[in-house]
């Protein structure tokens, strides 16, 4: 039966940023899919919220909480996979994100600045990515699900260190598909829209007026793509960007709304 394969009866996932927003949501629709779930992140209050939810499900969920930039704390994270479940079946890299240099001019963003925006959305997937594939490769199995953004796909007027680590994310996926098709380990990533998290962000995106669709996207909404590529549904897709943006980028990189203004006869 075709829902079958879309079953993650027993299998190991371990979600980075998983305290909250979409690595909250892919760990809820995880373990409804029947995958125990590690949940790491910075902050152990959230953490435990997203496992209570979890456990809801009647998986199990280990909490460990991490700071990806730290490779010493990734590899430990994933040594406490190995010890809790014996395994180690999906990575999802989710955590990630913009901070307070966004938005400066070039002349005024810091070397600390700059290494600090690649470490969080690039070099933690790295460090995840080294820390899971030995025991991915000892199973001749495994899913790694990195998620980019919009922004990796096309530049943005004072956005640096996001936009060039969401598209190196991108190059990572690919390299590491390549490299790994062979030890059964399918890479592939997940390219959000606009997910607002508060009102601040639903009015900074105008509630979605420029998606084709009319609104933005809801946390939920993504669980559901992230179960199928992680599931035996995806196991001849590698190497693939899939977009979920309510059809953002489906008139090219140029983003949407960029010209919404023009008269009809200058289209």
């Amino acid at each position: 039966m075709i829902l079958d394969a879309l079953k993650l009866d027993d299998r190991v996932a371990i979600i980075t940023g998983a305290g909250r927003g979409l690595g909250r949501a892919m760990a809820i629709k995880f373990a409804q899919a029947g995958a125990d779930i590690v949940a790491a992140s910075r902050t152990l209050a959230q953490l435990e919220e997203t496992a209570a939810e979890v456990r809801k499900t009647g998986r199990k969920c280990a909490i460990v909480q991490t700071d990806v930039t730290d490779s010493i704390q990734v590899n430990a994270m994933a040594a406490a996979a190995v010890r809790e479940f014996g395994r180690i079946d999906i990575l999802v890299n989710n955590a990630g994100g913009g901070d307070d240099s966004l938005g400066k001019p070039i002349e005024q963003i810091t070397d600390a600045e700059w290494r600090r925006g690649l470490d969080t959305n690039l070099s933690s997937q790295f460090y995840a990515a080294r820390a899971v594939i030995p025991q991915m490769v000892k199973q001749n199995r495994g899913k790694i699900i990195n998620v980019a953004s919009g922004y990796g796909l096309r530049g943005g007027k004072h956005n640096y260190m996001y936009a060039c680590s969401k598209g190196g994310v991108l190059q990572l996926t690919r390299s590491l598909a390549l490299t790994y098709a062979l030890n059964n380990i399918q890479t592939n990533c997940i390219v959000p829209g606009i997910f607002p998290h508060n009102e601040e962000m639903m009015r900074f995106f105008k509630g979605g007026k420029f998606i084709p669709i009319g609104r933005p996207g809801d946390d939920s909404e993504l669980g559901p793509l992230a179960v199928f590529l992680a599931s035996d549904a995806s196991n001849h897709i590698n190497g693939e960007f899939i977009a979920i943006d309510g059809g953002g980028l489906a008139g090219g990189v140029t983003p949407t709304g960029a010209i919404p203004n023009l008269p009809a006869e200058s289209r």
